[in-house]
């Protein structure tokens, strides 16, 4: 059987501006089917911060400027950059492993998750979004309902909510697709968080990390491995001092006390080191690989990147 693997592609792997982001998918699209001819089952997430940001700009500048129009709300421009992003990437992926001689379709599925209405990230929000406002502009804010905080340099952003994924809405859709082997992208930028309403899903103003949601992708369609790729080739702890010291193989009791320790950096790492906890730890025989782009396919192979098993 293949290895299953879920790949979470971060911002590198993407680009930030349209044109960026054309070459960036074609070099990942490389390693990506280099994994593939390699024997694994690929199921890829996906970064979207700059893009969703871009989109929520627009869109309520946009807003804004017509009256006969309204601003578009977190979760529309969250299914935006799902659907911008993997088309791009899935067009990426199905050129390169045609290129090969492989023919296996690439299909993107837009993705709900399910977040949790009483987790408390919900009334503490930290994931800045959008342009610089105006101290008025964010008084109107406020008046919306909506949370701001002010900025060096002057000025003011909104800010949302970065609540803890509990489930995937098309996570029977996305197992359909795996199992006939197709390749598979969803979650893309953490998927679009929903709340359940009776028989309802409505869209939640947050965005979740999306490292934690291809975790629970990873746990709930019971893969393998789950690679995160990131800008390092290592984790490391002490990274902030002239000593860093990379981690090559650790086990999820070790990571945790990392963590305790304050030894990841907390927004950009510590969300990685705690997805692959959550993931290797639901279930037996799994393991998690943290690296970069670059050195997927030897960390892959064990020849690099942190381990992280139970």
């Amino acid at each position: 059987m293949k290895k299953k693997v879920v790949i979470a592609l971060g911002h590198k792997a993407l680009g930030t501006t349209l044109p960026e982001q054309q070459v960036a998918v074609k070099k990942s699209a490389k390693v990506l089917a280099d994994l593939v001819e390699a024997g694994c089952q690929l199921i890829i997430s996906h970064s979207n911060a700059p893009q969703v940001g871009m989109i929520h700009t627009a869109m309520n500048e946009f807003g804004k400027s017509h009256d006969d129009y309204t601003v578009a709300p977190m979760s529309v421009c969250s299914a935006m950059s799902q659907g911008y992003i993997g088309y791009d990437l899935q067009n990426a992926i199905r050129a390169e492993l045609v290129g090969r001689g492989i023919y296996k379709p690439v299909s993107t599925v837009i993705t709900q998750v399910l977040v949790d209405p009483y987790d408390d990230a919900l009334y503490n929000p930290v994931k800045e979004i959008g342009r610089i406002l105006t101290s008025e502009e964010a008084e109107e804010e406020e008046k919306k309902g909506n949370f701001v905080t002010e900025v060096p340099g002057g000025g003011f952003r909104r800010i949302v909510a970065a609540p803890r994924p509990k489930d995937i809405i098309e996570i029977d859709a996305i197992r359909a697709l795996v199992d006939a082997g197709q390749l598979v992208i969803a979650c893309g930028g953490g998927g679009i968080p929903v709340l359940a309403q009776g028989s309802a899903l409505k869209g939640a103003s947050a965005i979740i990390e999306k490292d934690l949601a291809a975790g629970k992708l990873a746990e709930l369609i019971d893969a393998d491995v789950l690679m995160i790729l990131t800008n390092e080739e290592k984790v490391c702890i002490a990274y902030h001092t002239n000593q860093p010291k990379a981690l090559d193989n650790i086990t999820a009791a070790e990571a945790l006390t990392h963590i305790e320790n304050s030894e990841f950096g907390k927004a950009a790492m510590q969300p990685k080191i705690q997805a692959s906890v959550d993931f290797v730890t639901s279930g037996e025989g799994r393991k998690a690989i943290i690296t970069n782009l670059e050195h997927a396919a030897d960390a892959m192979l064990g020849r690099t990147g942190t381990v992280i098993t139970k």
